[in-house]
């Protein structure tokens, strides 16, 4: 059976320093992304593209939605599998490559997800549980780059 979700956010602009885009280093690159009963993002381009360092850039946000949904299936895979999830943090990095014509695109991404689980005797099985979750992530099916996964498994014992 096909199910289809559909999704939707608002983007406004609020770089215009008074000129508009009338040159390349001329207009802000701020904005806010924002969704029906949710808190905004404060959002810019990366600081090397004149964007302000203290808003998340659009290539932040891409890490952090594979992390995330890497997150939301492994716990799921986790509870399905009886594995007891306690913590769970993730230092996801990525590289992307510019192109000679002003674009560019992600060559690779690699979560480092730091899984601890409530007894030892389930740390193997709760390894192999990041393949699962990789295959059934929305996002990274989404993406046309490598998302690799290097997991550290840890116990409260």
């Amino acid at each position: 059976m096909k199910l289809e979700h559909s999704y939707a956010i608002d983007l406004r602009w609020t770089g215009d320093r008074g000129s508009g885009t009338s040159g390349y280093k001329a207009y802000g690159r701020e904005h806010v992304v924002s969704a029906e009963g949710k808190h905004t993002i404060e959002g810019s381009a990366d600081r090397v593209f004149f964007g302000d360092r203290e808003r998340w850039n659009p290539e932040e946000l891409l890490l952090a939605a594979l992390a995330q949904c890497h997150m939301l299936s492994y716990l799921a895979e986790a509870a399905g599998a009886g594995v007891v999830v306690v913590g769970y943090t993730d230092a996801a990095t990525g590289v992307m490559e510019q192109t000679g014509n002003g674009g560019g695109h992600f060559t690779s991404v690699t979560l480092n997800p730091r899984v601890t689980v409530a007894d030892p005797a389930q740390a193997a099985l709760a390894e192999s549980l990041h393949a699962p979750a990789s295959e059934k992530c929305f996002i990274a099916a989404s993406v046309n780059f490598p998302v690799h996964h290097r997991p550290e498994i840890l116990t409260l014992v």
